[in-house]
This record gives C-alpha cells, sequence and structure tokens, in this order.
C-alpha cells in the first residue's frame, strides 16, 4: 500500500448485493427493456439518431453500414460492434419488424437463418418512419443527456409520432425480467389510441374492438382469442400461432401448401425438423417436403402418401412441429426510468401522455421562435418608418456600436433590434421588402396567437394530436396479415385422427377392438362368409355397431351402468384381431358385461341433450326413457343407468327425440309397437315400467328398435333367427294401413315369424333400409355381409327365407346394420366357392322357404290379455313413481 491510501474493510456480502443490483439496473434501463414512450431500446434509439447526425435520411443515398456502425460506437454506444449491426439489421428484416425502420441494400439474412453479410458490404438507410419517429427532435421537445465520454449529446426518447411500441413489439431479455412484445396492425393501433383519446375512461374491451390481436409481419394465423384478450388485458398472455396452409395436387398427389409461417420460426430448421419426424416414423403419411420459395413469396410443399389423409396429416405437424408454436406475451416497459407490467391501455395512455408533453415542448419552442421573430421584425417595421433618419444617425456614428446605442436610445428599442437594424441589408430598404415585412409580422401575430391558444386548451392539443394520427395512419397504414381464427384452441388428440366410420365388436368374453369399415368387404345371401374375430375357445363375437372415431360411446351394462369413451380410445385392430378386455379401458365390474351402447357426437351441446331422451328395455320388458342431459357429465367410474329388479338385465338403450315409436321382440317372434310419449320421463336410477308381456319364464326380450315419426312410412323391420332365416317387413304398407298395429304399452304383442324347431329361436330385429348392409355373424367367428335390398320385402303373413348357411351345430351370434359401402365385393357362387372380384355380377342363390309357409295367426284372446295388461303396466306405473 502506498503512502497516504486508506484501506476500507467491508463486507462482501453487502458488497455483491450493491454491486449486483447497479448491474442489474444498468441492463434493466440502459440496455434490455424498450422505453414505453418511443418504444425503442437504447441500441435502436442510439442507431437511429446516429444515421440522423449522418444525414442518411430515406431521400438520401444509402451509406455504408460500416461507416453507420462506426458513427453509433464513437459516440454513443460503447459497446461492440456486433450489438449495433445486428440491432440495425434487424431494423432491416422484414420477417422480423412489422414496420421496418431502416432501408437495407444488399444481404441482411433470410428467414432461413442465414446470415446477414458483413458490414463493409451492406448499405442502409432510414426509413420514412423512421423520420416520423424523430420528427421535431430539433425543436426541444425532448430531453438530452451526455454520451459516455461526456463530449457530445444524445436523445433520452424520441420525440415519436408513431405508436412504435405497439406497432412494432419488442424483446429483450434483462437480469431477474424480460421483455416479450408482439407487434400490431398500425391502421388498428392508430383507431384503438383515436378511440382513446376520445373516451380516456374506455374499457379494454372496447379497445379490441378496434385493436384485433397481434399483427405478425410472416403473417400466419392466430389460432384462438382467449391468449389474446388475456395478453390485453394483463400484459401476459400466450397467443397461438399457425402456419397458412392450403391443399393442391401435385404429381399427382394430395399435398399441403404453406405459404406462410408462424412470427420468429426459422423456415429451414423447421423444415429439417420436420424431415427428421417423418424419417423416424413419429409423423406418417408424408412421402416428400419440398422448399420452392423464392423471391416471389414462401412456398413449402409436403407431398402426402396416396393412403394419407390431409386433415390429419396436418394436425399432426401442428402438433409435432413449428407449423404450430406460440408467442408468450409479457408487457413489460420502462415507465419513468421503472419496468412496469403493461396492459393495452396503459401502453396507449402512456404514449399519449408522452404525445402531449411532445406537443407542448414543440408549441412552447416555436412560440419562442415566433415571439423572437415578431421582436425583430416590430423594430425592422419601425426602422422602415423612419428609413431616413436611421440612415442619417448610423451615417453620423464612428461605429457600429455607436450606431446600436443611438437607434436605442431614439427609438427606444432593444439591443436584439437595434442590431438587427444595423445588420440590415440595403435592398430590405425597398418599398417591396418593407410590403414583406409587413405581412411576415401580421403571419406572425396568428401563429403567436395559435401557440398560445394550444398551450391553453388541452382539447385544442388533443385535436392536433388526433390530425397528426390521422395523417401517420393515411402514410403508412395496410391491411392486416395475420388471419385471427377466433375458435381455435389447443391440438387435441382428436384433430389427429381421422373420423372415418368403423366398426365396434365385442366379444361375449368382453374383449373389445376398433376396426376401419373398409375391411368389411361386402357379400351375397347364401355365403359362408368371411373370417373375422380371432376368439377364444367359447368365446364369439357378441355386440357389432358401427360408429365413427369423433364420436362419444356411452356403454350401458347388464347390471344397468353406463360408462363413457371416445371411439378413438378403443384399440384398433384387424378383424382378425381379439381385441382388449373392456374391463382395462373402463372401471365396469368383473361380473358385469356391456350390452348396449349409444353414439352421440357431443354432450356439452345443451339443446341437444336437452331435447333427447334415452330409453332403455330389459330381458324381462321393463322400458325406461330418461332425459340424454341426465347422463352428460362423464364420469371414470360410471353411474347408474337403470336399477335393475333381480333375476333380470339391461338389454339395449337407444337415443330418441321424444316423438319416436318403441318397438320391443321377444324371443318366442313376438313384438310390440307403442308411441314413445306412452312412457313418462323417469329418474336416472328408476326402474321403469313394463313395455311387454312374456309369453313364460323362458321368454325374454331379444330387441328394441326405435322409428322416428317422420321415418315411419319408409321403415322396415328385419327379423333374423339363431339358426339363420329372417324375413324383411314394411311398419306401413302400400294402402297406409299399420302392418304391425300400434299398440298399449304392456301388450303380449303380435307375430312376426313362426318359432319352429328349424328356425331356432328369434335372436334379432332391426329397423332397415334399401340404403343398409346387414352383417351376420356366427358364433364360430364367421362373418357374412349382404346387402339389404337384395332381401325382398315380404308382408307379416309369411315365414321368412334363409338368410346364411350354418356349419353343423353352428348358430347365429350377432346381426347388425351397416352403412353401404364401396369396397370390393366377395361373392359365393351356386357350388359354393368363393370367388373376389369387383367385375363379376353378383350371384342370386335360389331362397330356400320354410315349409310351414302360411298365413300368421295371433292368439285369438290377444287383445282382450292386452288391454288387461295394459292396465296392469299403468297401475306398475304408478307405483314406481310413488
Amino acid at each position: 500500500m502506498s503512502e497516504g491510501e486508506k484501506l476500507i474493510p467491508i463486507n462482501i456480502e453487502d458488497e455483491m448485493k450493491s454491486a449486483y443490483i447497479d448491474y442489474s439496473m444498468s441492463v434493466i434501463v440502459s440496455r434490455a427493456l424498450p422505453d414505453v414512450r418511443d418504444g425503442l431500446k437504447p441500441v435502436h434509439r442510439r442507431v437511429l439518431y446516429g444515421m440522423y447526425d449522418l444525414g442518411v435520411f430515406s431521400n438520401k443515398a444509402h451509406k455504408k453500414s460500416a461507416r453507420i456502425v462506426g458513427e453509433v460506437l464513437g459516440k454513443y454506444h460503447p459497446h461492440g460492434d456486433t450489438s449495433v449491426y445486428d440491432a440495425m439489421v434487424r431494423m432491416a428484416q422484414e420477417w422480423s419488424m412489422r414496420y421496418l425502420l431502416v432501408d437495407g441494400q444488399g444481404n441482411f439474412g433470410s428467414v432461413d437463418g442465414d446470415s446477414p453479410a458483413a458490414m463493409r458490404y451492406t448499405e442502409a438507410r432510414m426509413k420514412k418512419i423512421s423520420e416520423e419517429i424523430m420528427a421535431d427532435i430539433e425543436k426541444e421537445t425532448v430531453d438530452f443527456q451526455l454520451n459516455f465520454d461526456d463530449t457530445l449529446y444524445e436523445p433520452k426518447v424520441m420525440p415519436t409520432r408513431v405508436p412504435t411500441l405497439l406497432v412494432n413489439g419488442a424483446t429483450g431479455i434483462a437480469v431477474g425480467m424480460a421483455t416479450n412484445m408482439p407487434p400490431h396492425n398500425l391502421t388498428e393501433v392508430i383507431n384503438g389510441t383515436l378511440a382513446y383519446l376520445d373516451n380516456n375512461d374506455i374499457e379494454i374491451d372496447e379497445l379490441m374492438n378496434h385493436i384485433k390481436a397481434p399483427d405478425f409481419p410472416t403473417g400466419g394465423v392466430i389460432y384462438g382469442y382467449e391468449g389474446v384478450r388475456e395478453a390485453f388485458k394483463t400484459g401476459r398472455g400466450r397467443v397461438v400461432m399457425r402456419a397458412k396452409v392450403g391443399f393442391e395436387e401435385v404429381d399427382g398427389r394430395e399435398s399441403i401448401i404453406v405459404t406462410e409461417i408462424p412470427y420468429q420460426v426459422n423456415k429451414a430448421d423447421m423444415i429439417k425438423r420436420t424431415a427428421d419426424l417423418v424419417n423416424e416414423k413419429k409423423i406418417e403419411g408424408i412421402a416428400n417436403i419440398r422448399d420452392e420459395s423464392d423471391r416471389n413469396g414462401m412456398r413449402i410443399v409436403y407431398i402426402l402418401k396416396r393412403d394419407a389423409t390431409p386433415n390429419v396429416v396436418l394436425n399432426t405437424l401442428y402438433k409435432y412441429t413449428q407449423l404450430q408454436s406460440s408467442f408468450s406475451v409479457n408487457n413489460i416497459a420502462l415507465v419513468k426510468g421503472r419496468p412496469q407490467m403493461l396492459n393495452l391501455k396503459d401502453m396507449i395512455h402512456y404514449f399519449i401522455e408522452h404525445r402531449h408533453d411532445v406537443v407542448v415542448r414543440r408549441t412552447q419552442f416555436e412560440l419562442r421562435k415566433a415571439e423572437e421573430r415578431a421582436h425583430i421584425l416590430e423594430g425592422l417595421i419601425i426602422a422602415s418608418d423612419n428609413i431616413d433618419e436611421v440612415i442619417a444617425l448610423i451615417r453620423g456614428s464612428k461605429n457600429t456600436e455607436e450606431a446600436r446605442e443611438k437607434l436605442i436610445e431614439r427609438f427606444k428599442l432593444s439591443d436584439i433590434q437595434a442590431r438587427a437594424i444595423v445588420e440590415m441589408r440595403l435592398r430590405q430598404l425597398t418599398g417591396l421588402e418593407q410590403d414583406k415585412l409587413r405581412a411576415e409580422y401580421e403571419e406572425l401575430m396568428k401563429l403567436i396567437e395559435h401557440l398560445k391558444a394550444l398551450l391553453a386548451d388541452v382539447d385544442l392539443r388533443t385535436n392536433l394530436i388526433k390530425e397528426e394520427l390521422v395523417e401517420i395512419r393515411e402514410k403508412y397504414g395496410d391491411e392486416r396479415r395475420s388471419i385471427i381464427e377466433y375458435s381455435g384452441g389447443d391440438v387435441s388428440i382428436e384433430d389427429l385422427i381421422a373420423d372415418e366410420n368403423v366398426v365396434i365388436t365385442i366379444s361375449h368374453a368382453g374383449y373389445i377392438k376398433r376396426t376401419n369399415l373398409s375391411e368389411y368387404k361386402t357379400q351375397n345371401r347364401g355365403g359362408v362368409g368371411q373370417k373375422s374375430a380371432g376368439t377364444r375357445d367359447q368365446d364369439f363375437l357378441e355386440h357389432m355397431f358401427v360408429a365413427t372415431n369423433h364420436q362419444y360411446m356411452m356403454f350401458f351394462t347388464q347390471k344397468g351402468k353406463c360408462f363413457w369413451m371416445r371411439v378413438y380410445e378403443i384399440p384398433e385392430g384387424s378383424k382378425t384381431a381379439k381385441g382388449r378386455a373392456i374391463q382395462n379401458l373402463i372401471n365396469i365390474e368383473s361380473d358385469d358385461k356391456v350390452k348396449a351402447f349409444i353414439c352421440t357426437q357431443d354432450l356439452k351441446d345443451q339443446e341437444y341433450i336437452k331435447s333427447h331422451n334415452l330409453v332403455m328395455v330389459t330381458k324381462k320388458g321393463q322400458v325406461k326413457k330418461t332425459s340424454l342431459e341426465k347422463y352428460s357429465k362423464p364420469r371414470v367410474n360410471g353411474v347408474a343407468a337403470i336399477t335393475i329388479k333381480e333375476g333380470d338385465e339391461l338389454l339395449e338403450a337407444k337415443l330418441t327425440n321424444g316423438e319416436s315409436q318403441i318397438i320391443l321382440a321377444v324371443k318366442s317372434g313376438k313384438l310390440v309397437r307403442f308411441e314413445e310419449t306412452k312412457t313418462r320421463p323417469m329418474g336416472r336410477t328408476a326402474s321403469g315400467v313394463r313395455g311387454i308381456t312374456l309369453k313364460d319364464d323362458t321368454d325374454e326380450v331379444i330387441g328394441m328398435v326405435t322409428v322416428d315419426k317422420d321415418d315411419i312410412n319408409d321403415s322396415q323391420i328385419l327379423v333374423v333367427t339363431e339358426n339363420g332365416y329372417g324375413k324383411r317387413t314394411k311398419l306401413v304398407d302400400e294402402d297406409g294401413e299399420d302392418v304391425y298395429r300400434i299398440t298399449n304399452r304392456g301388450g303380449k304383442g303380435v307375430k312376426t315369424l313362426n318359432i319352429t324347431e328349424k328356425t331356432g329361436k328369434l335372436i334379432s330385429i332391426s329397423a332397415v333400409t334399401d340404403a343398409d348392409d346387414l352383417m351376420i355373424i356366427n358364433k364360430s367367428g364367421l362373418t357374412i355381409r349382404m346387402a339389404i335390398e337384395d332381401l325382398r320385402v315380404m308382408g307379416r303373413a309369411t315365414q321368412g327365407v334363409k338368410l346364411i348357411n350354418l356349419k353343423g351345430k353352428d348358430s347365429i351370434a350377432a346381426v347388425t346394420k351397416v352403412m353401404k359401402d364401396d369396397v370390393a365385393e366377395v361373392v359365393v357362387d351356386e357350388d359354393g366357392n368363393v370367388v373376389e372380384t369387383e367385375a363379376i355380377e353378383r350371384v342370386k342363390p335360389v331362397l330356400e322357404v320354410l315349409e310351414d309357409d302360411g298365413v300368421l295367426e295371433d292368439d285369438e284372446d290377444e287383445d282382450d290379455e292386452e288391454e288387461e295388461l295394459d292396465e296392469e303396466a299403468e297401475e306398475e306405473d304408478s307405483d314406481d313413481e310413488a
């Protein structure tokens, strides 16, 4: 330690705290965060002011970037040249800035992430809008501060006429905080600002009628609005962005065409990452990716495989690639030197506050200058009115100082006026020049009066600010680039799955799977069928139905519980796959089984669920109707759908609109048809009322059909027995008479087919049309598919025909109708040989008619018994209600 020096001991912890706080504040205030008034960070402000110093205006020639960077470094910005050049380059990139502040010439990089050329090669100048940011800076409108070496002054803020913070946004990482502000459309921002000027108490929701959402330089789609609303109201939010896409046929293949990508996404990196995901099989359906972008615009082509579904592939791209990305809004800016979180109204408020301050300071400057000039003009006019005396006085003076003093004494002039007269040129003594002096003075007096009025009246200043904003809007306003999709949201698993028709099969042992409908090929009647599900010993397919992947599945068990599942959640498998145990998918008890299902598109649509009912029937003939609304809230463990009495079990559940007819059929070959209105709505846990009376203890309900009121005249009933016999009958004949008459609920019903040892018991009833196909599954696992239209319509009085040939002791397990499909057919010739072809015409085998063909006769006492049973059913209904 040298002589005279003194060591001062300090606590290192305190010193670290103090030093770190100083450093943090330096970064926050002097580097990373924009000022709320002009929307610029210090480096951007210094670049623009350096260009202003150099005179590199929009109407001047470009100047080398190295010269501009050197100017900024040497005078204002004591940091590396890279930071200055990078900041200037960004202000010249059309994919980075919504409204460019620098006009670049040369290679300034690309959206693919290419680096700009070195500063010695590129050139730049200001854009016209940058001149608006610095307009009136020479009129003492803003405060200046000393630069880093105290040799020059630089502006603390720009007197901008443009709401730069909103229109161009800002990004910066400070210490302990960061800012990330999106750009917006200039026209919308100025419209919102004008609305604020008209009403300072305007709500943010009203401002959003003008400023709808961020507007990104790369365009794209803003997907969903909740994040935008949150950001506008709180200053924080998440804006989801998507690429702008279309579909075209390229080289004979369906292709996805991308013409705009989300903001701040590197195109080349995005394409490379997508290719990697395709090679890794994480994204399927893409055959090739081509970047066809050129000087005319962006164009990325995703060529799809022939079997790919375009929308599914696109949603997969949204989920796994940067075709969808998000912008995390964090509106932090410096307000009076302190970082502050800002909502939309705050940013407009501080901009307008700054504009008022600028206008006041500009007006004060202009007023001072006008008054100084008017003061001089007053002296010149006095001199011109007494020109001969003034000339004589000046000629008689020894020097300029003496002449000035004599003028002051003689005409009571100020020193400034006297100096102006002494320095006046002879040409100003002409009559024309004297007239000009008086005209200028009159104009100045009007200007002074106007400027004083501006300073005295805030409304006049507000109107002036409005006029200047409208002028900016007219000069630089443009159309919105980013499209807003208000109903968007996050990509769900549903978006990644095609909404295709599928076949759901459930085996007797409780195994379930989902198979594409196209795997099932059409076959004519009399065929032996094609191999379907691979089932275990003693197991067979018990349920089969058609749905779409996006539907909601409601499963009803024989014990009366209801479970929910989306169809796409059911495991997918081929026709021959066994499937998965349903107990592994829903929380069903081990001794319970799924017996019925409902497909519905949306359980959140209040109008839909309140206008539809669930009608259920048990094996013992109990019927219950309940509003769908009571089943619209899925629960993991299911809910009680109906109370099942001892010895009974749930058989079927159907969705109705309140005006349907209900048809119940039993094993013994009878059915009953009654109006849905005959069954009153009941609670979710009610047990129901009697729907049909059974023949004896061995008889049971085998199925239920519901027919909409508008479809009755066109509806047909198809019944099938366990040994493969069946018939198709109309509900209403050509004369409009009911074939199966409408009765009261609870009756024995009428015969639909004579049940014999040859036919076996009735096992299925379906409502069909010519537009349907029929799927028949036997207990050995074979299936046959036939067109309903190939089975002729028969009267109720007929006995029916054979539908399927069964081998040995095999019998039918399940029957269901499906929609027609245009897949390849499998037909069987008269010798029983299977022929697969699309070109061969179907062979129509001779239909075997039942030997006891004849007229069906109902029991003579049926009507009387039915009336009595109807009364009993009403009594049971009352008991249930009690």
